[in-house]
């Protein structure tokens, strides 16, 4: 009878029963969709996300090689993690050091909220909302949806999506009507805009698209 012929690489025959790690291809994962980080701010999660997943996937290759394989792989996510983290991170660090043009101030919806001692008046302004009147501001929202698809110079704007497209009803603070200045015009999508313009608060206002907006855009720069 002949004997079982043994191989010349043992290390080899026992390395087709080492399982590759679940966490290093995870990490890797996230490092191919994290490129989406590059393009949206809040999407930084994802790099996050995958050097955790690479980390842990080479601390389990490192304690446990006879079990786990993909080192390469893990090494692979937890650099192109990284560089995509830093990388998306300066980018929009200096879209938003950048992003004002000159002559304008940046405002946030949250400033033009009421104040929470706000008492008794007909209309929930803020004293920052009165502040703002009649100045130079720069702001970003979305474009409240009315049919139109194209060609738009006059609309509602507001802070999220889930009033501009996803059937929201916005709170009158959550609201300006925006007019754009000739020949600017922009198309409806779900992307945030930035706008550029005097702001106005007009505590009588006509009413527009079947809402009522107390503040008011005239815009000069949309993006």
């Amino acid at each position: 009878m002949e004997s079982p012929q043994l191989s010349s690489r043992p290390e080899a025959d026992y390395a087709m029963y080492r399982s590759l790690s679940g966490m290093a291809v995870t990490g890797l994962v996230f490092a191919v969709f994290g490129l989406s980080a590059l393009l949206t701010p809040w999407l930084t999660i994802l790099p996050i996300l995958g050097l955790i997943f690479s980390f842990r996937g080479v601390r389990a290759i490192a304690r446990n090689p006879h079990e786990l394989t993909g080192a390469s792989t893990a090494m692979c996510g937890l650099v192109l993690n990284a560089v995509l983290f830093v990388g998306s991170a300066a980018l929009h660090s200096y879209v938003y050091a950048t992003e004002v043009p000159e002559g304008f101030s940046r405002v946030h919806f949250g400033e033009l909220q009421p104040d929470a001692n706000t008492g008794g008046g007909a209309l929930p302004i803020p004293n920052r909302a009165a502040e703002l009147h009649e100045k130079d501001i720069f702001i970003k929202g979305y474009v409240y949806p009315d049919g139109r698809t194209s060609g738009i110079t006059h609309f509602i704007l507001v802070p999220d999506m889930g009033t501009c497209c996803f059937g929201g009803d916005p709170k009158l603070t959550d609201m300006i009507e925006v007019k754009l200045r000739e020949p600017l015009e922009v198309e409806y999508s779900y992307s945030r805009r930035k706008l550029a313009g005097r702001f106005r608060v007009n505590l009588q206002p006509q009413g527009f698209m079947g809402k009522t907006a107390v503040y008011q855009l005239d815009a000069e720069y949309v993006q």
